[in-house]
């Protein structure tokens, strides 16, 4: 992949030895030598986060404080100043101040890593509403962060627009992607969703994350598909939107094409704000 090019890389790990010598040290090894920005990071235990972290045992909660530890020292050897957190799913028996308290340690224990754990909007989750976000928001204060992802709000019945308006300062990196009325995942361009209203939205709330594009395997038909999706972006962009500041025009220049092959997904190719 480094040798495709890839300069920007968000880290889906999926196990215990990825996170530890001799793979870490490969990925650093890598990292280093193509000098590959690595934005965030992502657990592989989601699925299980509701029971770890959110349940009403608190020993477990506090044994997987240490678990999570990890991952920030992962974070912070390859550079990723994001950990990206599901959470509980929406049938846990979890109060939420109990919900925003744990969160909230789990925060703190990141900060010495330099690593914010970011709540990312999912379907089945707590997190699928933005009326949770926004409270989970009042609750922790400006330290709140949010991974607004394209695709679970649209499997959520939500518009991307909720979530916008509703924590316009908290977002602080972005999955995209495109739906049809067939499919809820395709590449950007092949699809209905309005990128133009949606960049110019981002714009006016001044976000300044990474955009990446977030696929699965059978999100696009041939290997051509992703290349195609970032061409579209690029132009799109600069087509449609008013490129007035050096820093949006680096936002055009600097899209990256990459793509990672983790289990059942495709990730990612980046455009770098």
């Amino acid at each position: 992949l480094a040798e495709q090019g890839v300069e920007v890389c968000e880290v889906f790990f999926n196990t215990w030895s990825e996170l530890e010598e001799p793979i870490l040290r490969r990925l650093l090894k890598i990292k280093d030598e193509y000098a590959i920005h690595v934005p965030a990071v992502h657990p592989f235990f989601s699925f299980a986060e509701h029971y770890l972290l959110f349940s009403e045992y608190e020993r477990r909660f506090y044994d997987a404080l240490d678990l999570f530890e990890k991952y920030f020292e992962a974070a912070q050897a390859l550079g990723a100043k994001i950990l990206i957190i599901h959470g509980a799913k929406a049938n846990t028996p979890v109060d939420d101040k109990l919900y925003f308290e744990r969160f909230a340690k789990l925060m703190e224990r990141g900060k010495p890593y330099g690593v914010r754990v970011a709540q990312e909007n999912v379907v089945h989750y707590l997190s699928e509403s933005p009326g949770f976000l926004a409270a989970m928001g009042e609750y922790i204060g400006d330290d709140f962060s949010v991974v607004l992802d394209i695709k679970q709000a649209l499997r959520a019945g939500r518009c991307v627009n909720e979530y916008i308006e509703t924590l316009p300062e908290s977002i602080v990196h972005v999955h995209l992607s495109d739906y049809t009325p067939a499919k809820d995942c395709v590449p950007p361009g092949e699809g209905e969703f309005d990128f133009k209203q949606f960049f110019k939205r981002m714009e006016e709330i001044k976000y300044g994350g990474e955009y990446i594009v977030e696929l699965y395997r059978h999100s696009f038909t041939d290997e051509k598909s992703p290349a195609r999706s970032a061409d579209f972006l690029s132009k799109y962009l600069h087509k449609n939107m008013q490129i007035g500041t050096a820093q949006r025009l680096c936002f055009v220049l600097q899209l990256k094409i990459f793509m990672l092959l983790f289990n059942q997904i495709l990730l990612y190719y980046v455009i770098t704000a």
